[in-house]
């Protein structure tokens, strides 16, 4: 089946999200500074921002920084934790430019493949400023590289609730996201990549964190449980004191690794 974008993507996660995900380092938005030169001035564009995870890191560096979302309950979450300098904008990203002006640096990390890319990566070229950047974001957030968490019991948990099949939204995704961003914004007229990589440290985390990790993902999201999500959660909740009476895991971030496109110009 083909499946395409509804509202019901990450229906009830955004609570989860905001607190289960693991959080960008703050080296990730010096790794930025020092590769573009930040310096507290421009406008940051954050492209599917959920609640606000990456632009609060980068917000900054900027003299002003919006974060886009479609989904409004995220957004919901972003205003709630806050920043003082980002606006949060509810539209979809095929919607752009949307009015929003012009940008020195636009983010999509973990966002592009939920969208019409080449349309959006179209919008984005036309909404740089001279001199403007747009940056893929290659991260996993909702669990780490290795650790302690049962993360191989936890997918056959879930599994065994939602079926094999990943599920998206009303819709399911047997072979995966999309991937080839890099022909799509060739297509759309940038040139690159630039990449760079920024590591994390490990992290302890609760029992409650990591049900929350679970309920992050579009594939796990609350509503796929329909009546049975407590009984999912209680389950999850026994594997884990199974995992570590003590509730306590450590998970260490993937490294992330993000592709800097600037858009191609005439002669060039």
């Amino acid at each position: 089946m083909t499946w395409e974008w509804d509202p019901m993507l990450y229906a009830g996660s955004a609570a989860h999200y905001a607190r289960g995900r693991l959080p960008y380092p703050a080296a990730l938005g010096e790794a930025f500074a020092a590769e573009l030169g930040l310096d507290g001035t421009g406008r940051l564009l954050d492209v599917g921002c959920g609640p606000g995870s990456l632009t609060r890191v980068l917000a900054g560096y900027f003299a002003e920084a919006v974060g886009l979302d479609a989904d409004a309950d995220m957004l919901g979450e972003a205003a709630r934790l806050g920043a003082r300098n980002c606006r949060w904008v509810h539209r979809r990203a095929e919607e752009l430019p949307a009015g929003l002006g012009v940008f020195r640096l636009v983010t999509f990390a973990q966002s592009f493949h939920w969208l019409d890319r080449p349309r959006v990566a179209a919008a984005v070229r036309g909404m740089l400023a001279p001199g403007g950047v747009l940056a893929h974001v290659h991260a996993t957030t909702h669990e780490g590289g290795d650790g302690s968490v049962p993360r191989a019991a936890i997918t056959e948990l879930v599994r065994k609730y939602l079926g094999p099949v990943r599920r998206a939204g009303r819709g399911a995704l047997p072979d995966g996201t999309a991937g080839g961003e890099a022909e799509i914004y060739r297509a759309a007229g940038f040139r690159g990549p630039r990449r760079f990589e920024v590591a994390s440290p490990a992290v302890t985390r609760g029992a409650d964190e990591v049900v929350d990790s679970v309920f992050s993902l579009s594939s796990a999201a609350p509503h796929l449980f329909g009546d049975r999500r407590d009984e999912f959660e209680a389950e999850l909740r026994r594997l884990l004191r199974a995992a570590n009476p003590a509730g306590t895991f450590t998970e260490r971030p993937r490294e992330i690794a993000v592709d800097l496109w600037w858009p191609v110009t005439r002669g060039c």
